[in-house]
């Protein structure tokens, strides 16, 4: 099977349109118009749907789209192991990062580990949904990912990091308080308390949004969401500002709270968890160079728990969390 062939069509589904594809791969269209052809000649079916508005696959052609990444991306990695002799795993590796998750935490120690170790590996992160990520571990355009939830999902095998409790994060002073945790060790707020409380927090597709608004739904609670934002940084700069309060897990908010001027309580009455997992395909085996970034991860997933557990017993001491 020429490869090209199926590069083509690759780029042809992501464009939506074989002029886009052509455009973007300096090719003629009708030599790319020649490529499907051959193709849809090689299955013996028709792998697209051409309208005035562009292309879309065939359920054929979704078939094809999904092997097509797999194929190519495994070229991409053999060139990579050949062109080092073998020696030292080489390649692309793409890692995912849910948003407003601690694998923000994460992105440069991983990034700063995987270049002293292996600088044959070209590691490629991407912050995005879970929906997102999960999909790209499906369809092979993505090696693994860190995500919030543990499973199942037809397709992607999910391995559970780590589970964190949620904090609310205020401006100083600004967060109501339950006056029976006055004396805790941790602040803490009820969840009750938020009831009327203007909230920032990330969109209803979120994990965190949704075990929030689970959590506020059982307990009869209505805040008020007066803005949404997917990035960390836009969230905490607003809170800064004082335009309301945001939820965000245990290790991020601790680092929020060493890095700018606000107040952090851990919410109670119930806590509320989220779960951490690092997902890849059920199907289709990690190559070398994602194995390798694969350990990697698991060994500073590891020091950050331990780091973490350092910060809670220091907090026993300070009072703060």
């Amino acid at each position: 099977m020429d490869t090209r062939r199926l590069h083509s069509f690759v780029k042809i589904v992501d464009a939506g349109s074989i002029t886009r594809a052509a455009d973007i791969l300096h090719v003629a269209q009708p030599a790319l118009s020649q490529q499907v052809s051959a193709l849809e000649a090689q299955f013996k079916q028709q792998l697209l749907i051409r309208s005035k508005r562009g292309v879309v696959p065939t359920e054929a052609g979704r078939a094809l789209y999904r092997h097509a990444q797999l194929i190519l991306h495994q070229v991409e990695q053999a060139h990579a192991a050949v062109g080092t002799g073998g020696r030292t795993p080489a390649g692309r590796v793409s890692v995912g990062l849910a948003p407003c998750s601690t694998g923000a935490a994460l992105a440069l120690p991983l990034l700063r580990a995987v270049r002293e170790r292996y600088p044959d590996i070209v590691l490629h992160l991407n912050e995005n949904s879970g929906g997102v990520l999960s999909e790209a571990i499906m369809t092979g355009r993505m090696d693994m990912a860190f995500i919030y939830g543990s499973g199942p999902m037809r397709g992607v095998e999910f391995e559970p990091m780590l589970t964190e409790e949620l904090f609310l994060v205020t401006a100083p002073d600004a967060a109501p308080r339950d006056p029976r945790a006055e004396d805790a060790r941790i602040p803490e707020v009820a969840l009750s308390e938020l009831a009327g409380a203007e909230l920032l927090l990330p969109s209803p597709s979120h994990t965190i949004r949704q075990v929030m608004d689970h959590a506020l739904r059982t307990a009869s609670v209505e805040p008020r969401v007066i803005g949404e934002a997917e990035s960390t940084s836009t969230l905490v700069a607003a809170v800064v500002e004082g335009m309301g309060a945001t939820v965000l897990p245990r290790s991020l908010a601790r680092a929020t709270r060493e890095a700018r001027d606000v107040t952090v309580r851990r919410i109670t009455g119930p806590s509320i968890e989220v779960t951490l997992s690092l997902c890849f395909s059920h199907h289709q085996p990690l190559s070398e160079p994602a194995l390798a970034v694969h350990d990697v991860f698991h060994e500073l997933i590891g020091a950050f728990v331990q780091t973490d557990r350092q910060g809670d017993r220091r907090t026993d001491r300070t009072e703060e969390p």
